[in-house]
């Protein structure tokens, strides 16, 4: 096995220092384009940290969010956005949106979408229409490398509003209203039942007690006559035979 020999370090390497990652925070978002905040100081020959700097950085955990589901009502107004509040900075302009849609189906099929003509991050359904229903993709794009940095999707359904009605009582049909009713009385028959038997239990535990009382109080008056009487005779008896 051959030795290793003598390594001589040059001079400049010894006194290089070097530019470090000294600590970080985590991303700002779990998907897309976000930021976080970074310590990096210059090291020297001998682990010395100087001329530290904190700067916030760009950071991509993940470029695929997912999809968003909204149901909303036919005539009321809508809007949605591929950035999220904690992106939208002043590196906004950096970026590029491109929007497809997949009219009157929820997927994530890329196959079934088609061109759809926005070049803002926004799209807004003022007001919102049966045809607006559908999936919308939208990808961010980094200008600078032409890199997708998001892609999210947005499930939109569209309901006519005569459809919806959130009072219970007044989507029940006729039958679902008598069954109701009947329920009612069934939950109010039981309840009177019980409330007699909870009086009775209250009255049979009062009578209960007083009966308790008044028997100690008659039990202590004959205990009472019964010692007067065994320490008043005997003294009796005993002035006769004198």
């Amino acid at each position: 096995m051959a030795s290793i020999g003598t390594i001589t370090i040059p001079v400049k390497m010894r006194t290089a220092t070097a530019r470090v990652s000294i600590s970080s925070t985590s991303c700002s978002v779990t998907c897309g384009m976000g930021y976080k905040v970074e310590e990096t100081c210059q090291i020297g020959p001998n682990g010395e940290r100087r001329y530290c700097d904190i700067r916030k950085v760009e950071c991509l955990t993940n470029w695929l969010c997912g999809m968003l589901h909204f149901t909303i009502l036919v005539g009321k107004p809508f809007e949605f956005q591929c950035l999220s509040p904690t992106e939208i900075g002043p590196e906004i302009k950096s970026f590029s949106y491109s929007w497809r849609i997949a009219r009157g189906i929820i997927t994530t099929d890329d196959v079934l979408f088609k061109p759809f003509k926005t070049t803002g991050f926004v799209i807004k359904l003022s007001p919102a229409k049966e045809y607006d229903a559908g999936t919308y993709r939208c990808d961010v794009q980094f200008m600078r490398s032409y890199k997708i940095v998001k892609r999210i999707y947005f499930g939109i359904r569209v309901i006519p509003g005569h459809l919806v009605d959130l009072n219970f009582d007044k989507s029940l049909t006729l039958e679902q209203h008598l069954e109701s009713e009947k329920e009612k009385n069934q939950q109010n028959a039981t309840s009177v039942p019980v409330q007699k038997q909870q009086h009775f239990w209250r009255q049979r535990t009062l009578f209960v007690f007083l009966i308790g009382i008044g028997s100690g109080m008659v039990g202590g008056i004959l205990l009472h006559n019964i010692f007067y009487y065994l320490v008043k005779v005997p003294n009796n008896y005993g002035y006769v035979e004198e």
